[in-house]
């Protein structure tokens, strides 16, 4: 099986980049120069790299014809894509001229000097320029994404510190795989230099983790950690034009053990058509968070013609209809499960959820838009709460516009602006990534909605019983930092402080919840956060 996928992805991924894209490159030159859009330096070398590599460039979260939209929906003042461009001119990352401070070392987690902000406020700033210049054609703004590039690549050697290194590695390197895609193609930017810091620096501690989940049992880590590194692995792959990485990518979302994978972040189907995710057994924050970054893999691996967005009869629609309606306010069903915690050959644990957490309808993250307008606008599907909470968030801002710590740059964002798209008739709805084809079982266009499966019975190794899947090779040696602690290092501190700056107060009940299980937060060993730390 795992043979005819690669076959599979590279015969989409070869179409994609010799078809496709050339024609991409023939239609955006004609929109830019109706949008007034200023044209790459490297056009032609991006063309001629594209055709003859493996994937389709620009192809992360955005493509030449994404780009091409924006430009031209912004220029003619088409609402909501000029609001949504309001909020990215007036965010101050977006600004040109920003200097960045590259570091050697990257530290993230307890135990070390953390600077990690300094990289995530470059990245998006880097991002944000890009996207500016894009739309609007100012080249300071791709001067600016190029220089702030550059400067990170030319001296970061390493990332450091506790367990959150991984999310370091996992969020950080997507994201800055991202910004970098926007302006590959221009003559300033250093690529092969860039290439050299992810698959040295970014992708081995995110790869790391998949395979031995910092020596702990596969179930130790929720979600988004798992979400977190395939963001990660997948941008790189499609990036380098490595076809090995995304390969891998693919077959850990539709097979992983660990609970990042689409039927243990999403165990349970119910009758209704909504299917029930793992991780709103936890808290709010980080369930919004794994929908985000689980669409965030999709829709890369989309633009590449490999649909997990319809993936086993559009679980993740379900799974993020789910979310919607209970962030919104809506009664959901919650099956209760077990998970297994703890370190290979040393401390261990397990931890039961037995209903939804609290929530309050204010929290938000800028992740509706990317998903709805997939299901709704590609596929013609009925999704009516992604629907309703895509337009409550709308227009949706980025990083820096959620609050001052990390969890408010968790999602490049900007999605009104980016993911607004025209409803897609005849015969190109439901296809993938332009070239048709999908890994999964995702209905076309036409078909309504996504039938539900029928099962309410829960499936993967965090459903009921303790036992999980066995666990990935490892020492029984301590982690790194000291002690078993280390797997838990990620801690609600900086989910309390997200939730502060914002004016969220769902962080209490959430306690409460936890006092509910039996177990205050400090009798409760500290395993498997988010992407939040002290």
């Amino acid at each position: 099986m795992h043979e005819t996928r690669r076959r599979q992805i590279s015969r989409r991924s070869l179409l994609r980049a010799t078809g496709a894209t050339a024609g991409a490159v023939t239609l955006g030159t004609g929109i830019a120069q109706a949008a007034g859009r200023a044209q790459p330096q490297g056009a032609a070398r991006a063309a001629g790299s594209a055709q003859g590599s493996g994937y389709a460039h620009p192809g992360l979260l955005h493509t030449g014809a994404d780009l091409d939209r924006m430009a031209a929906k912004v220029k003619a003042g088409a609402a909501p894509y000029a609001a949504g461009f309001a909020r990215l001119t007036a965010n101050r990352h977006a600004q040109s001229g920003w200097t960045a401070n590259p570091q050697v070392t990257v530290y993230r987690g307890a135990g070390s000097p953390q600077n990690y902000a300094i990289l995530y406020n470059d990245v998006h700033a880097a991002y944000q320029n890009a996207l500016r210049y894009h739309v609007a054609g100012d080249t300071a703004h791709a001067d600016t994404a190029v220089a702030i590039l550059n400067s990170w690549s030319s001296k970061l050697t390493s990332l450091e510190g506790s367990a959150d290194r991984f999310l370091a590695a996992g969020l950080y390197g997507y994201q800055i795989a991202n910004a970098a895609e926007l302006v590959r193609d221009r003559d300033d930017f250093e690529l092969d230099r860039f290439r050299t810091m992810l698959t040295t620096v970014f992708a081995p501690v995110s790869e790391s983790f998949l395979k031995d989940h910092n020596n702990a049992v596969v179930t130790n880590y929720w979600t988004n950690w798992d979400l977190t590194a395939m963001a990660c692995v997948l941008a790189t792959g499609i990036f380098c034009d490595d076809e090995a990485r995304v390969t891998r990518v693919v077959e850990y979302f539709e097979n992983g053990a660990g609970l990042g994978s689409v039927r243990n972040a999403i165990p349970v189907v119910g009758d209704d058509g909504l299917a029930e995710w793992l991780e709103a057994g936890r808290d709010q924050g980080h369930a919004l968070l794994g929908v985000g970054l689980m669409g965030t893999v999709c829709e890369m691996a989309w633009n590449q013609g490999i649909d997990l967005y319809g993936y086993d009869d559009s679980r993740f629609l379900k799974g993020a209809q789910y979310v919607a309606k209970w962030s919104l306010g809506g009664d959901v069903s919650y099956t209760a499960n077990t998970r297994r915690k703890g370190a290979i050959g040393g401390w261990s644990g397990s931890e039961t959820a037995s209903d939804a957490a609290p929530v309050d309808p204010t929290m938000t993250r800028p992740i509706w838009a990317m998903i709805s307008n997939h299901y709704t606008k590609r596929r013609g599907l009925s999704a009516p709460y992604l629907t309703r909470i895509a337009a409550k968030a709308a227009p949706e801002g980025g990083g820096g516009d959620y609050g001052p710590n990390s969890g408010g740059y968790d999602q490049l964002g900007f999605g009104t602006l980016a993911f607004t798209r025209d409803k897609v008739t005849g015969a190109g709805a439901g296809a993938g990534g332009g070239t048709g084809g999908g890994t999964g079982g995702g209905k076309p266009a036409g078909a309504g909605s996504a039938s539900p499966s029928g099962s309410a019975s829960p499936s993967g190794p965090a459903a009921n019983a303790p036992g999980g899947s066995a666990p990935g090779p490892g020492s029984a040696t301590t982690p790194a930092g000291g002690n078993s602690g280390d797997l838990a290092s990620t801690g609600t501190g900086d989910l309390a402080a997200w939730t502060a700056a914002t004016g969220i107060t769902a962080l209490a009940g959430g306690l409460l919840l936890l006092r509910r299980r039996g177990k205050t937060q400090q009798e409760q060993p500290r395993t498997g956060g988010g992407a939040h730390s002290k």
